[in-house]
């Protein structure tokens, strides 16, 4: 008896604040639920700038360049260490629901054409303190887009 692998859910992630998306999406993986998440450039993060990208610099200052902890820089790698962290992820469980996730920076070709989701809960628009994008917090923290 075959198995049916069910198709992946995309979810947008423009304008949706990144904690909150991360919590909805980890339980979400660990029932099972394969998900594609695009614009990863587009969500965003609460608090002031400042303050998040000068704690961030003192957290890529631990550790040894080719001995690790490795701190990722891209949009894309961000929100998968941020959902990461969420799972389970030493657990054979964690693991396999972490390889149920892909995160895009912007939308590729091959989805383009698919149904996206999103989650209302996580909107930015309820936020009443400052916020800024994942992708202006990587330019700040050193990621090179591929134009530079």
């Amino acid at each position: 008896m075959e198995t049916q692998v069910k198709p992946a859910i995309v979810l947008d992630a423009t304008g949706l604040v990144l904690g909150r998306m991360g919590g909805i999406v980890s339980k979400r993986l660990l029932q099972g639920e394969r998900i594609m998440i695009v614009n990863a450039e587009k969500a965003v993060i609460s608090g002031r700038k400042v303050s998040r990208v000068s704690e961030a610099r003192l957290f890529l200052e631990v550790g040894h360049l080719g001995h690790g902890p490795y701190h990722p820089r891209r949009p894309d790698q961000i929100i998968r260490r941020t959902i990461r962290g969420m799972l389970p992820w030493r657990k054979p469980k964690g693991k396999e629901a972490y390889k149920r996730l892909r995160v895009f920076i912007g939308v590729p070709d091959e989805i383009k054409d698919r149904a996206v989701e999103t989650i209302p809960q996580a909107n930015a628009s309820k936020l009443r303190c400052p916020y800024f994008t994942v992708g202006e917090f990587a330019k700040e923290i050193g990621w090179k887009t591929g134009g530079e």
